[in-house]
């Protein structure tokens, strides 16, 4: 940027730099009715009176005429002239510093003069650029390099100037514009280059570059489509970036982008579509792209679909057809259907795109040494896609260690895999392993955590301190259960730990305080029985009235016995309590249901043997109680006859 100097400065460095010339300007002309004053040396714009008199008195007409005489020989003769006061030699006056070479390069290369006032001292009398360079040591390669790289920086700085201009003519904010045009490196180039080659078309030879870098612009249509493109919901650094993928040809960004509409693609996920499409996306035939969006839907991707499978990945749009259908097989091939397919597709569109072939054929190969056949990961993968973008040596590889340390085998890992595929997803240091410990930490027995987790593979899937501490802290605090027996409880219900505690545990814990059972031994009940919590209070009660209104039971039987409520009351108990009836027999509640209808009838057939032994006994053990009464009364007799 060329920097401000203001118009004193430029007299003081003027006399400074030039002191043998009185040649100033001013941004006031010559009156036709002022006098004009004579002096040795013309004064081409003349300033008012007071500004003459003082320049003349401060420069006497002998002393500037004496100077002006014969400069050279001055120079030459006097030493301390080109001595400073160190005695070394100065720098000559037709030698110039850097700095100052900078300054003029700059006034040469800007068109526009900068502003004038009235009053203001502007020196015109400074060298052209071409006399600076012409004075310069011409064999010196790197200096002449140096200022070509300086005058195309400075070219670049017109332009973008040129540029925010065009932009504010567009009702565009400073600081919108001034963002935009700094990530616009290659399109500022672009536009400096055509605007250097127009020079060449006769009708331009003589216009200045202002005007040659405007028509480009204002020809290129920028302007109108970055606002095009603000308004679908593109940031400036997107629309930056695309507009230098274009390459100069801006009609591509705006005809893919209404192709992207056509599929359904949203407007907030245009310009990262756009972007990661890949750099020759702007330069494909939109026939070619229609053709994979064809076989797509033919192969069971909803149209609606499209643009939310593009949309997460676009680099689906940078393959060809050819690719597409491969990529397309491998996955049909095992056995996979069009609606299976397209789901997948739908659930994780990465695992059309993201992956190379070799990928995604180790990924599988892996996956069958659990055991499983190539429609077993047909399926899985149809279920959870995202298990095709998890590393098999950063991640597959360490939890399968980990879980072989728990004492998990490999079919309990299959089964983990077959139920809960998202575990396989996860990292074990950071989602698993904190919750094994925990575990560890309430009492679970380290060789009952492999079979819990085998036996209910969702419980890694629970967040540690958002469901299973919660859960744990209510059975012990509200439910009755002991710090002892919490280990037990959650070993053989895991499960538990995945009820709402509002929905399901509160409501089963107040109906069975309402029975009349005290919280510790509820806490026993839930000791023995854990999944007790889990049944809903609509099938507990009829149960519970049947027990006691119909059987008779007390509540006694219900808390020593609380898998009572796992029973079916239509097919287990009412008619075992018939046959009960009807044998006039009574069991435990524990011998009545705990077993299979042959054990439970051959418990009821030896019970009224028993019972028809019991009573035919009965009667015997009578009659011989009868007779040992009468001898025993026969010899009290005898002896107090005696007596």
């Amino acid at each position: 940027m060329l920097t401000y100097t203001p118009p004193s400065l430029h007299l003081h460095l003027h006399l400074h730099r030039y002191p043998h010339s009185t040649t100033i300007s001013s941004s006031l002309h010559h009156h036709p009715n002022h006098p004009t004053t004579t002096a040795p040396d013309p004064v081409l714009r003349i300033h008012n009176s007071k500004t003459t008199s003082f320049l003349h008195h401060r420069q006497p007409a002998s002393t500037t005429t004496n100077e002006t005489k014969n400069p050279p020989q001055e120079y030459e003769n006097d030493h301390h002239r080109h001595r400073d006061s160190e005695g070394k030699p100065k720098t000559p006056p037709h030698i110039l510093p850097p700095q100052e070479k900078q300054n003029i390069l700059e006034m040469s290369l800007v068109t526009k003069r900068g502003p004038q006032f009235p009053g203001s001292i502007y020196a015109n009398s400074l060298p052209s650029l071409q006399s600076v360079i012409q004075t310069q040591n011409e064999d010196d390669e790197d200096d002449e390099e140096v200022m070509i790289r300086r005058a195309l920086d400075i070219r670049r700085k017109v332009t973008a100037e040129v540029f925010k201009a065009a932009m504010k003519k567009g009702k565009f904010g400073i600081t919108y514009s001034t963002n935009l045009v700094n990530r616009l490196p290659d399109f500022i180039d672009h536009v400096m280059i055509e605007a250097a080659a127009l020079k060449r078309s006769p009708e331009f030879k003589d216009s200045t570059f202002n005007l040659r870098a405007k028509l480009v612009i204002d020809h290129s249509n920028v302007v109108p489509l970055i606002r095009w493109l603000k308004h679908n919901n593109l940031s400036y650094p997107k629309i930056a970036k695309l507009i230098c993928m274009s390459k100069g040809n801006l009609d591509s960004i705006r005809r893919l982008v209404e192709w992207l509409k056509t599929v359904y693609v949203k407007g907030e996920f245009l310009g990262a579509t756009l972007l990661k499409s890949g750099d020759d996306i702007l330069h494909r035939r939109l026939e070619e792209l229609d053709e994979i969006v064809d076989y797509l839907e033919s192969n069971g991707v909803r149209r609606d679909w499209i643009g939310f499978v593009i949309s997460r990945c676009p680099r689906l749009l940078s393959y060809s057809i050819e690719e597409v259908k491969t990529r397309v097989d491998f996955y049909l091939n095992m056995g996979m259907n069009e609606n299976d397919f397209g789901t997948m597709v739908f659930d994780y569109p990465g695992v059309l795109g993201y992956f190379t072939l070799e990928e995604m054929n180790q990924k599988v190969n892996y996956l069958k040494e659990f055991g499983l056949s190539t429609e077993d990961v047909g399926k899985l993968l149809a279920f959870r896609p995202q298990l095709m973008g998890c590393s098999i040596e950063e991640r597959w590889k360490p939890l399968v260690k980990y879980l072989y340390y728990l004492g998990i085998s490999r079919d309990g890992m299959r089964r983990m895999l077959t139920i809960k595929p998202m575990i396989f997803c996860f990292n074990f240091e950071t989602t698993i392993a904190p919750k094994v410990q925990f575990f560890r930490d309430i009492g679970v027995r380290e060789d009952a955590i492999g079979n819990m987790l085998v036996k209910f593979p969702p419980l890694l899937t629970y967040s540690l301190h958002k469901k299973i501490q919660p859960v744990v802290i209510y059975l012990m605090t509200k439910a009755g259960v002991t710090e002892k027996d919490i280990g037990k409880v959650v070993a053989l219900g895991p499960e538990l730990l995945g009820c709402n505690i509002a929905k399901t545990l509160e409501v089963n814990v107040k109906y069975f305080l309402s029975l009349g059972i005290r919280v510790r031994q509820l806490g026993e009940m839930i000791g023995d029985f854990p999944k007790l919590l889990r049944y809903k209070v609509d099938l507990l009660y009829p149960k519970y009235q049947y027990l006691r209104r119909t059987m008779v039971r007390p509540l006694q039987d219900v808390i020593e016995f609380p898998r009572f409520f796992s029973y079916s009351l239509e097919e287990r108990i009412i008619p075992r309590h018939k046959i009960m009836v009807e044998n006039r027999v009574n069991f435990k509640l524990r011998y009545m249901l705990a077993c299979t209808d042959e054990e439970f009838n051959q418990r009821v057939a030896d019970k009224v043997e028993r019972r028809q032994r019991f009573e035919s006994g009965r009667m015997d053990d009578a009659v011989s109680d009868s007779r040992m009464a009468e001898g025993t009364l026969g010899k009290t007799a005898s002896s107090s006859l005696s007596s």
